[in-house]
C-alpha cells in the first residue's frame, strides 16, 4: 500500500475526530451533486421549461463534477480504513458499479453533440432526454446503495 495511503488511514483509524470530519466531507459532497444533478436532470427531460438551460446548465455541471471529485476522494479515503471488510459488502460493490456506469453516462452526456446544443439553447434531442433520465436514476440509485452499506 503507497504511504500516502496508510499514513492516512491509519490517521482516520486514530481520530475519530478525523473520521466524522472526512465523514460529513463525504456526506457534504454527495449532497452538492444530488443538489446539481438532479434539478439539471429534471430540466434536460423538460421540466422547469421557463429557466433557461443556457443560463443553469453550465453552472449546475460544474457544481455536480466538484461534488462528484469531493466525493470520490473522500470516498476513497474513508474506503483506505478498511478496504476488505468494504469490498466483502455487497452495497459497497453495487454503489461501486453504479457509480462507474453513472460517470460514464456523463461522459457520454458531455460529448454528445445534442448535448452541447442543448446547452446554447436549442432543443431537447431524446439522446438528451434519455441520458438525464438514466443520470436521475443512477445518482438516486448510488445514494440509495450508498445508505445500504451501512445496514450490511
Amino acid at each position: 500500500m503507497d504511504e500516502a495511503v496508510w499514513l492516512g488511514a491509519a490517521w482516520l483509524r486514530m481520530s475519530s475526530t478525523a473520521y466524522l470530519l472526512v465523514n460529513a466531507s463525504h456526506i457534504l459532497s454527495i449532497g452538492l451533486i444530488i443538489g446539481a444533478i438532479l434539478p439539471l436532470d429534471l430540466r434536460l427531460m423538460g421540466a422547469f421549461r421557463s429557466v433557461p438551460l443556457s443560463l443553469i446548465g453550465p453552472f449546475l455541471s460544474r457544481c455536480a463534477m466538484t461534488g462528484v471529485v469531493l466525493a470520490v476522494l473522500t470516498g476513497l479515503w474513508l474506503f483506505s480504513v478498511a478496504p476488505a471488510d468494504y469490498l466483502a459488502n455487497q452495497a459497497f460493490l453495487v454503489k461501486a458499479g453504479l457509480l462507474a456506469v453513472a460517470i460514464l453516462n456523463i461522459g457520454f452526456q458531455h460529448l454528445n453533440p445534442a448535448f452541447k446544443r442543448a446547452l446554447r439553447g436549442g432543443p431537447l434531442s431524446l439522446t438528451v432526454r434519455l441520458s438525464a433520465f438514466l443520470s436521475f436514476i443512477l445518482w438516486l440509485s448510488v445514494l440509495i446503495a450508498g445508505r445500504w452499506i451501512g445496514f450490511l
